[in-house]
């Protein structure tokens, strides 16, 4: 029953996560899609406004104006946006803890890789949330911060050795969570740290009757553009566990660094068009990339000195039976699992050759089932299963 309600727990602690990083990215693509759009006031305008945009939306018209620093007198309501911000990391802390951090043995070591103790993974997986934060803040905040594209070189190579040196002690699959778990914690920290105390200030000079500091604005806004750059990769770390050709690759490092840099492209493309600026090569390059990220990614041939053995269908139920349907079935009987994983089953002979597909990407082809290789799957074994599906996956 403590299973069953920690699996509940958790579903709604992903779902609320999903929620609030929806309104959060949401809010996020409007307000830059805003900026960018934003222009020249038609008409006579106050003073103090500096840019306006018209928009129709769901059968009303509304006009935003934007001020050059503020207005002569703020009103009676003023709307912040940042609990999405912050609701998201919170959440988005207890799935970590309750996936990745309680379930280290399994989710976040990898045995193959290093004699990690869970206590010491978990401590260095906080550890780089800490220090990941403080290394950017400082960045930020010296001269480098104001040289755009330094800074995005030298955080983008910084992130590549991060994923590098985690994939090497971790399990893949815990790396890219603990990469996505950084720049989320960037992000909520830009909000919490730079971007509404920034306004803060501002909100306070207006009301002590002083004027607000433009620096101030630049500086929220400056933060605010990082986090547009770091959404798209953020997403698809948020999404990764579900794609082992990712994770489960040799170069899985240079894969996530790859999509990272790929998806940053096209934010950059998007954000152009948004003010304006065509550019005609940005995008044609990044779906170029992407194929051949794909094609190089590819998996090798399966195909041994051995493959001229015939391989018996028993031998392979044999395998599946004793190294995947511990969890994989009607009735899973490993310690903690009340339902098999993605409703996959592999009980039965009809059920192993309908999954064969899964059964060679997952387990002979990105080599991430079992999980932490708790059944102890052998490279043998792994070689049986990959000839079989090979020479037709059938069942005699």
């Amino acid at each position: 029953m403590s299973d069953h309600l920690l699996q509940w727990f958790e579903t709604l602690i992903r779902w609320f996560h999903i929620t609030a990083g929806a309104a959060w990215i949401g809010t996020s693509f409007y307000f830059n899609w805003l900026n960018n759009n934003l222009r020249a006031p038609e008409g006579d305008a106050e003073p103090e406004v500096g840019s306006e945009l018209w928009a129709v939306h769901g059968g009303g018209f509304y006009r935003v104006l934007k001020y050059k620093v503020a207005p002569a007198r703020l009103p009676g309501t003023l709307h912040w946006f940042k609990w999405e911000a912050y609701f998201t990391w919170i959440s988005g802390v207890v799935l970590l803890s309750l996936v990745y951090f309680l379930g280290a043995s399994v989710f976040l070591l990898d045995p193959s890789k290093s004699s990690l103790s869970p206590g010491a993974g978990i401590g260095i997986g906080v550890g780089v949330l800490a220090v990941g934060w403080l290394v950017y803040d400082l960045l930020c905040k010296s001269p480098l911060g104001r040289q755009k594209v330094a800074l995005a070189a030298l955080g983008f190579a910084l992130f590549t050795g991060l994923a590098f040196g985690l994939c090497q002690i971790f399990s893949s699959r815990g790396a890219y969570i603990l990469v996505g778990a950084l720049i989320g914690t960037i992000m909520a920290g830009n909000v919490f740290f730079g971007i509404i105390p920034a306004q803060r200030e501002m909100v306070d000079a207006m009301t002590a009757g002083r004027d607000p500091d433009p620096a101030k604005g630049k500086s929220a806004a400056l933060r605010s553009l990082h986090n547009n750059y770091f959404t798209l990769p953020v997403l698809f770390i948020m999404i990764s566990n579900h794609y082992p050709h990712t994770y489960g690759h040799a170069w899985d490092w240079a894969i996530l660094a790859a999509l990272a840099l790929i998806s940053a492209s096209v934010r950059h493309w998007f954000n152009l068009r948004g003010r304006g600026e065509k550019n005609v090569w940005i995008l044609p390059v990044a779906t170029v990339a992407m194929v051949a990220l794909a094609l190089v990614s590819a998996p090798k041939s399966t195909a041994t000195a051995a493959a001229s053995q015939p391989v018996t269908f028993a031998q392979v139920q044999n395998i599946v039976q004793t190294r995947c349907a511990p969890c994989h079935a009607d009735h899973p009987t490993f310690e903690g699992t009340t339902s098999a994983p993605k409703d996959v089953r592999l009980d039965t002979a009809e059920r192993i050759v309908a999954a064969a597909a899964q059964i060679k990407a997952k387990s002979v082809t990105t080599q991430y089932m079992p999980l932490a290789n708790l059944t102890q799957m052998t490279p043998e074994e792994r070689a049986v299963l990959g000839r079989w599906v090979d020479d037709g996956a059938r069942a005699e």
